[in-house]
């Protein structure tokens, strides 16, 4: 289960963001990014976020932690934003907090390097998890202490929204043409070796489980919210064995920005070093 923490204080909004997440302190010290219930993409989005969140930081990707967050929307009655101050009425109690990385900038192809193999391993999880919303146009990708992390994973797993028709959605193609790291040649052969075999059904299992009772409840055709995790187990585990069999990889859209000079990605290549994804920017 998830870190259960309560938000102190709420510091700003990020307007970046299309559910207007923000900035909060923490009771156990730490700044986090808050998503909220009361925004409108829904609790579904938060499902998703745990889910392939927590399934990334199993597998060794570089995810933010994540935390259980309860919100007294008292806290941000002097936000002057109507809007701000509308989703914090909409959203107390439980919430999802993301693990905010200070001094982090957002990711940029043209000054910054991806080496093939840690290309293919983000490729491959986006396949994976179905994942629309990492191309160039939008990467939701950090650098932080010259190290590639990955967020926001709400728009993943577009099965959910509709269960009937879910296995036949997750047997689909994924098409990564357009994917953010697609120009850095990504070894979706080796990454699909490495990490296929770790996602078993144990694995997949847990991850379901981080996720609160109360973000399943009423799920139409479900009787239960165990029964509702199980629909997400067995929608990843096959996808899982063969997805890097359907990963498409042509032309990218006319439009994509071209790529950096060779003196510049030279003198902007990352440091190897050896953080993981259990680090984090808290005190």
């Amino acid at each position: 289960m998830l870190e259960e923490v309560v938000a102190t204080r709420y510091v700003t909004p990020l307007r970046e963001g299309g559910s207007l997440p923000g900035i909060v302190e923490a009771d156990d010290l730490g700044t986090y990014v808050m998503k909220f219930t009361g925004a409108g993409q829904g609790r579904k989005t938060l499902v998703a976020e745990v889910i392939c969140g927590q399934l990334g930081r199993r597998l060794g990707l570089r995810v933010p932690e994540l935390v259980r967050m309860q919100l007294d929307p008292v806290i941000g009655l002097a936000e002057p934003d109507q809007e701000v101050q509308e989703l914090l009425k909409a959203s107390g109690g439980l919430n999802l907090g993301m693990d905010f990385l200070p001094g982090s900038l957002g990711f940029d192809a043209l000054a910054y390097q991806v080496d093939p193999r840690e290309a293919g391993r983000v490729v491959w999880f986006d396949a994976l998890i179905n994942n629309v919303d990492r191309s160039w146009r939008n990467p939701n990708m950090l650098i932080w202490h010259g190290d590639l992390w990955l967020i926001d994973h709400g728009a993943t797993m577009i099965w959910h929204h509709n269960w009937p028709g879910a296995q036949a959605s997750a047997a689909k193609p994924y098409n990564a043409s357009d994917h953010a790291l697609a120009p850095f040649a990504p070894d979706v052969a080796a990454a699909a070796a490495e990490l296929a075999p770790l996602v078993t059904e144990e694995l997949l299992t847990e991850v379901a489980a981080d996720v609160p009772d109360e973000w399943l409840v009423d799920e139409p055709g479900f009787d239960s919210t165990d029964q509702l995790r199980r629909a997400y187990v067995e929608a990843l585990l096959p996808r899982a064995a063969t997805i890097h069999e359907r990963i498409v990889l042509d032309t990218p859209t006319a439009d994509k920005p071209s790529q950096a000079p060779g003196w510049l990605t030279e003198r902007l290549a990352p440091r190897r070093g050896t953080k993981n994804s259990d680090e984090s920017g808290r005190p």
